[in-house]
């Protein structure tokens, strides 16, 4: 008989497979162009399946930011206690880029063929709709893990998550549109070092 604890990681390798075929084929395609079957086959599972999870495309594609806000907060309360809190930070927003990942992953170029896609998807305003509603699910989690770990309440918490949101969002524009192109771990790299040394003018 399956645990409770097996069934939820199953849950949540479907949803993650889900989330990650509706990008994949969105980049690929075009936003018009993939249906909510299209990525459930993708994915290998029925299209009942994609619905007890998903009520739109647009939604699919969001939770993929959801899961990696979530997988940061998550790595932000595992941390050692000895770490500072941005040493802490650091660490759990890199280890969401690994290797490898497609299109962007650890120190990685962005492929152009993948970036141009990523730039003509986040124009959809379905999905910017999406993606608003997931930020704001995401962030109630990063506040509640500062929160956790500062041992603070009220405005400390909820600004340091936006200043984290924020430096993050900085980083993922720039990706899109770096001439030459960089990789996300090095621009999530310089955002947080700028970050932590309070914002000094350049040069």
């Amino acid at each position: 008989m399956e645990t409770a604890g097996l069934r939820e990681r199953k849950k949540q390798e479907t949803r993650i497979a889900l989330s990650w075929a509706a990008v994949r084929l969105t980049v690929e395609r075009g936003f018009d162009n993939v249906r909510v079957e299209d990525i459930a086959a993708e994915a290998g599972v029925s299209l009942r399946t994609f619905r007890n999870y998903f009520s739109s495309k647009a939604e699919a594609i969001a939770a993929r930011h959801v899961e990696r806000v979530l997988r940061v907060a998550g790595e932000l309360r595992a941390r050692p206690a000895e770490e500072s809190l941005w040493e802490a930070i650091r660490a759990a927003i890199e280890g969401q880029f690994p290797l490898g990942e497609e299109g962007h992953g650890g120190k990685q170029k962005p492929d152009g063929q993948w970036l141009a896609g990523v730039q003509l998807m986040i124009t959809e305003p379905a999905l910017q709709g999406a993606l608003a509603k997931a930020n704001a699910a995401a962030g109630e989690e990063l506040v509640a893990a500062i929160a956790d770990r500062t041992k603070t309440q009220g405005l400390y918490p909820q600004l340091v998550a936006a200043v984290v949101g924020a430096a993050t969002e900085a980083a993922m524009a720039e990706w899109l549109r770096a001439d030459p192109p960089r990789s996300m771990q090095d621009l999530l790299a310089e955002a947080l070092d700028r970050v932590e040394a309070g914002l000094p003018e350049p040069g």
